[in-house]
C-alpha cells in the first residue's frame, strides 16, 4: 500500500496509508492526540509511582518519546513495551519531525534509540526509562497482569475492525494489573461494548483537537 508522509495541523507529520485514508495520528496534531490521550488521560494518572506500560502500536515511536519527555520530568521509572507487527523504514522515521516540534534537539540520540534498538531486547534509555519492542501481531499477547497502563493506538476500527475486537480487548485486559488503565482515542459504542463485555468500566472523555470524545477503561481489582 502507498504511504506518504504528512504534516499534521499542529505541525507535527505522521505517515498516511493512501489505500486506506488512514494516518498513524490524527491529522489535526499527532503531538497534541498523544499528549491528550496517552499521557493527560493516562500517564498523569500515574506520575507519583513506577509503572509498567504496554503500547498497542508502537509505530512512529511518538508515544513512546513522549511518555519519555514527561516521566524525565517526575523522574519517574518507566517500563515500557511496544508492540508492533510491522515496523515503519528508516526513510520514514528520518521524515519524523517530532524531535524538532517538541524542542527537544537534546534529546534526538534517545529518540533515534529508540528505533535502533534490535527487536524482542530489553533496552535502558537512561537511568528510569527501559524499552522493549516486540514485533508481534497484537493477537499474540498472552502477557498476564504484567502492565498498569495500555496505550491503545492501533489503527482505526473502519479499516481495521478485528483489532477491536472482544478478543483484542479480553487480551488486554488480561494483560493489565487489578486496577489498571486502558487509554484509546476511539469512542465508538461497538468498542465499548467490546470492553464492557471482558470486564472493563469504560469511561467516557473529552477527545483530542479534531475529536469529541475518547475512551478510558479500567480494570476492577480481582476479588
Amino acid at each position: 500500500m502507498k504511504r506518504e508522509i504528512i504534516q499534521t495541523l499542529d505541525g507535527s507529520t505522521t505517515i498516511h496509508i493512501e489505500d486506506w485514508d488512514e494516518c498513524y495520528h490524527s491529522k489535526h496534531g499527532a503531538i497534541q492526540e498523544a499528549e491528550h490521550v496517552f499521557i493527560k488521560n493516562g500517564l498523569s494518572l500515574f506520575k507519583d509511582k513506577s509503572i509498567s506500560i504496554l503500547e498497542i502500536g508502537f509505530g512512529t515511536g511518538l508515544n513512546a518519546f513522549i511518555t519519555y519527555l514527561q516521566s524525565s520530568k517526575f523522574n519517574q521509572v518507566i517500563d515500557y513495551v511496544g508492540v508492533e507487527a510491522y515496523p515503519i523504514t528508516s526513510e520514514e522515521l528520518k521524515a519524523m519531525n517530532y524531535v524538532e516540534e517538541l524542542k527537544a534537539e537534546n534529546k534526538r540520540d534517545l529518540f533515534d534509540l529508540m528505533h535502533q534498538s534490535e527487536w524482542g531486547n530489553k533496552i535502558r534509555i537512561d537511568e528510569n526509562f527501559y524499552l522493549s519492542k516486540r514485533q508481534q501481531f497484537f493477537h499474540d499477547i498472552e502477557d498476564k497482569g504484567s502492565f498498569d497502563l495500555i496505550y491503545f493506538d492501533a489503527f482505526g476500527y473502519r479499516v481495521q475492525p478485528e483489532l477491536w475486537s472482544t478478543l483484542i480487548f479480553k487480551k488486554m485486559y488480561e494483560a493489565l494489573a487489578p486496577n489498571g488503565i486502558l487509554v484509546t482515542y476511539a469512542a465508538r459504542g461497538v468498542v465499548k461494548r467490546s470492553m464492557i463485555e471482558v470486564g472493563f468500566t469504560v469511561e467516557k472523555l473529552a477527545g483530542p483537537p479534531g475529536k469529541r470524545e475518547m475512551f478510558r477503561a479500567t480494570k476492577g481489582v480481582v476479588e
